[in-house]
């Protein structure tokens, strides 16, 4: 077996198929499947079941997935430590974040690094959930990850590294049930309908931990799609608590923006791999630092 194949596996490992991971690749589709035919050889078995246009992983292809991460993750490593170490003048960086962070303190992140590397690939990839984060660090599909928190983390594989805090605050229309300027306190959401992400977001746990203690606050909306808060909030479907990241768009979208009693706090945190980083990975979490960390970048 070679590079190409382990890459052209995974690719469709992590596309869901031939056609879009052909298309991620910018290859055609029968090559492709011969570079997947020639490792089936190597590998003395099927790695994937064809279901229609559908593919599913044998219990072999699953076994190897996790090697094939390892082996392409090595091969970054060696190619980094030739030449280009210190300036970085070149490779790819896969990052995995969730929606809430990613106005900020992603964005600033990234500029930062993209103007002190600009030769360096980003790859910034959506997880739904602080454990998807986790898990797509831990198993290789991307080697840094960003996720916010309230609680602390669980120790699967990875280390953890804190970027910052975000307070959570409410998002109403400017003509909403409360005045501007004045916070507004757990239980006056009671009776109100709330516009919420799924489950295992910081965001929903907070709107959980609210109808837990018995505020009778009324989910109008359950979205995986973090930029729908806006608009829905806009039309009038419902009320929306996000992180503070949020509040500059939100307020330049038209929407009014109210600080929450008690103040709740989420934790922003980088998480990569045990074990040595690539150089960009490595560069990345030193931008990435709280600013005491950064003097001199």
């Amino acid at each position: 077996m070679d590079f190409r194949q382990l890459t052209y596996f995974l690719a469709i490992v992590d596309h869901g198929g031939f056609n879009r991971a052909a298309a991620a690749l910018y290859v055609s589709q029968p090559s492709l499947s011969q570079a997947i035919q020639a490792l089936e050889r190597d590998v003395d078995g099927c790695l994937f079941h064809r279901i229609g246009r559908r593919v599913v992983l044998t219990e072999a292809g699953a076994a190897l997935v996790p090697r094939a991460r390892e082996a392409l993750h090595a091969l970054e490593l060696a190619r980094a430590s030739v030449g280009s170490v210190h300036e970085l003048r070149g490779g790819r960086l896969e990052i995995a974040a969730m929606a809430s962070p990613t106005i900020e303190p992603l964005s600033t992140m990234v500029q930062r690094f993209t103007e002190r590397f600009p030769e360096v690939s980003l790859s910034l990839r959506v997880a739904l959930t602080r454990e998807a984060v986790i898990e797509m660090v831990r198993n290789g599909g991307c080697e840094l990850g960003l996720l916010i928190t309230s609680s602390p983390l669980p120790a699967r594989d990875v280390v953890p590294h804190h970027v910052g805090d975000d307070r959570l605050v409410l998002v109403t229309p400017k003509d909403g049930p409360f005045p501007p300027g004045r916070a507004v306190r757990a239980e006056q959401l009671g009776g109100h309908r709330l516009i919420v992400g799924q489950r295992g977001t910081g965001i929903r746990a907070y709107v959980d931990d609210l109808k837990a203690q018995g505020i009778d606050v009324r989910i109008a909306v359950e979205t995986e799609h973090r930029m729908a808060f806006l608009p829905l909030v806009l039309g009038g479907v419902g009320l929306a608590v996000v992180t503070e990241s949020w509040a500059d768009l939100s307020e330049r979208a038209g929407a009014l923006v109210l600080d929450l009693e008690p103040v709740c706090v989420q934790h922003n945190v980088l998480v990569s791999r045990k074990g040595r980083l690539t150089p960009a990975a490595s560069a990345f979490l030193e931008i990435a630092g709280p600013p005491a960390d950064r003097a001199g970048l």
